[in-house]
């Protein structure tokens, strides 16, 4: 054999080597270096993924933050324990199955057929079941143990038996049962659209869930987690259960997320609203209760109600009425009283007289007959259009607009702040429309601006502008900004971020000191000698406004009714306004009964 040949074998070894050494360099790595190492773009490790290959896992809690009211009760974020199926290649025995099925509440036929179609985990959910109570404490996710099944029971009394591929597990609901009324607080769903815009910076899964409407939507940039918690199941390679091995939970630890918010809301008083609702089977419409001291959002509620948890979008009941803009009626009157009286076109005692026919534009007094000779303080306790017609007349329409601005009107009034926290600019509340005073494109003529006095034509207003209205006329003409939330907290109670109280100020756009006394001066008459006298019975001595919108929907004629105002009278808590839309001409002030109560049960709560 040659020199040069013999080299040549000697070449082609070393490259063997160098060859098989590198492989052999790439595998070590793999299996010591590269398990440890994350590769994924959720942090995950190559030994994490192949362990992974033999569990199947389903979500305990999606780790988004919670909401909470004004005394700390948990709005979102409930613990349930439910029974859980997870596919499995061999199903358990014919007695296991028998067992399991008569706890189920379901035929073993008709569990042996859902067990053997399972292509991924499913919690047990019977139609109008509740979840399973725990019968003892609940215990957190890191002392979760198969062990542990044993102590909890079913809705039929005995505990659960071992079951391969069967456990009792605890979910993280994301709202209680029965929730209805809370259109304010809003929903979750799948939004891919959402999670590819926000997966620019961080890559959220396409199936999580954020907010859709409300507060759920407004805050979502502060309650995404850091990551979810999962329970894993562990099979064989032919999905054979490990029963030696059991559940495995896998969640992050973060000292900081989830957050909780703390929202301006009381609990206690939203569900007895809703009550009240119920009980004077109002259809449509929405309350709005404010603290007199603030401004803050006590109670919002919106009719007809709906579930957060099965939300029928063609339906429109997850809207929130109470932020939508509607006619207002003889509620409007209250701004154009303001703007005479600063416009200085009359004076409380000037004197009108009402035939019941205005004479023009084809008006009238709601009082036939008329109200005869009535002055301006009389006017507005009875609600005379002829007076207030006649007032419109004397104003412009640019005098109108500013007063019913600096009166919180044609504006979105809730809580907002641009770039908050040198982020985007933020909003509370959810829906918000700015209502309206005139069209753009109207003729200003006498006719425009007479209507426009009565709270018709053009004019809308959100019942949330109108109970502001009234924290308003209580603050001397300064306009505060309702919020919903007060504070941001993490996970460590630290504070994350404070929404501090917003009003307007002392600016020359706000009315004077004595016009707002006036007002509530004469809201109180309304209640004492006017419209609203169905109210000298209630547990409070009261003032406000009533209000009657004329519209017509699918060529039928029916009515807005409103009432507004404050208690107790002296020493205001709370300003309310209400709406009940869509009530048949001519039928009784269903606002009136529905504010009444409303009040009543605010002082027996405050008694």
């Amino acid at each position: 054999m040659s020199l040069l040949h013999k080299k040549r074998i000697f070449y082609i070894l070393i490259a063997f080597i160098i060859v098989i050494a590198v492989f052999v360099a790439r595998i070590a790595w793999i299996q010591w270096a590269s398990a440890y190492l994350p590769l994924t773009a959720s942090g995950k490790t190559m030994n994490e993924m192949a362990v992974r290959q033999r569990e199947e896992g389903i979500m305990l809690d999606s780790g988004r933050g919670h909401f909470v009211d004004r005394n700390g009760m948990s709005l979102t974020g409930f613990t349930t324990w439910r029974p859980t199926l997870f596919p499995v290649s061999e199903l358990p025995d014919e007695s296991q199955i028998k067992g399991l099925a008569n706890r189920l509440g379901i035929s073993p036929a008709e569990l042996k057929l859902l067990w053997s179609g399972l292509l991924r985990p499913q919690k047990w959910r019977q139609p109008k079941e509740k979840a399973l109570p725990a019968a003892s404490p609940v215990l957190g996710y890191g002392e979760l143990n198969t062990q542990d099944n044993a102590l909890y029971w079913d809705h039929r009394g005995g505990a659960w038996p071992p079951v391969n591929g069967f456990e009792v597990l605890p979910f993280m609901e994301r709202y209680p049962a029965g929730m209805r009324g809370n259109q304010w607080l809003g929903y979750v769903a799948q939004r891919p659209e959402v999670i590819r815009k926000i997966g620019k910076t961080y890559p959220f899964p396409l199936t999580m869930q954020v907010g859709a409407s409300g507060l759920e939507r407004t805050m979502d940039r502060f309650l995404r987690g850091s990551g979810g918690t999962r329970v894993y199941y562990s099979v064989d390679g032919k999905k054979r259960p490990f029963p030696q091995i059991g559940t495995r939970v896998e969640g992050q630890s973060n000292p900081y997320y989830p957050v909780q918010i703390a929202t301006t809301v009381d609990n206690g008083i939203q569900q007895q609203l809703e009550k009240i609702v119920d009980r004077l089977n109002v259809q449509e419409g929405a309350v709005v209760v404010l603290d007199a001291r603030q401004g803050d959002v006590i109670s919002m509620v919106s009719r007809p109600f709906y579930d957060p948890v099965h939300v029928d979008l063609s339906s429109g009941d997850w809207s929130n009425r109470a932020v939508k803009a509607v006619a207002p009626g003889s509620v409007f009157k209250t701004v154009i009283a303001a703007a005479a009286l600063e416009g200085h076109v009359t004076f409380p005692g000037e004197v009108f007289h009402c035939s019941g026919h205005y004479g023009k534009y084809g008006l009238s007094c709601w009082k036939e007959g008329g109200h005869g000779d009535i002055t301006l303080k009389e006017g507005f306790a009875n609600s005379c259009n002829v007076v207030f017609a006649t007032l419109g007349e004397r104003l412009s329409a640019d005098v109108i607009e500013r007063t019913a601005y600096s009166l919180g009107l044609n504006r979105k009034i809730g809580w907002s702040q641009r770039a908050f926290m040198g982020g985007e600019d933020l909003s509370q509340i959810d829906q918000e429309e700015k209502g309206a005073v005139f069209s753009p494109d109207v003729n200003m003529d006498g006719g425009v601006l007479a209507q426009t006095s009565l709270g018709q034509r053009d004019v809308l207003v959100t019942p949330l502008q109108a109970a502001n209205l009234v924290v308003t006329l209580l603050h001397d003409g300064e306009v505060a900004f309702p919020r919903l939330v007060t504070q941001i907290r993490f996970r460590d109670g630290s504070v994350m971020a404070n929404f501090p109280v917003h009003t307007t100020g002392r600016t020359r756009q706000r009315i004077s000191a004595h016009t707002a006394g006036l007002l509530l001066d004469w809201m109180r008459q309304v209640v004492e000698d006017g419209t609203g006298s169905a109210l000298k019975q209630a547990k409070w001595p009261l003032a406000g406004k009533s209000g009657t919108a004329q519209i017509k929907k699918g060529g039928k004629k029916l009515n807005h009714q409103w009432f507004i105002g404050y208690g107790p009278v002296g020493n205001p808590k709370y300003a309310v306004a209400v709406l009940v839309q869509n009530r048949p001409e001519g039928s009784p002030n269903q606002a009136t009964a529905l504010f009444r109560q409303t009040l009543d049960m605010l002082a027996e709560q405050g008694s």
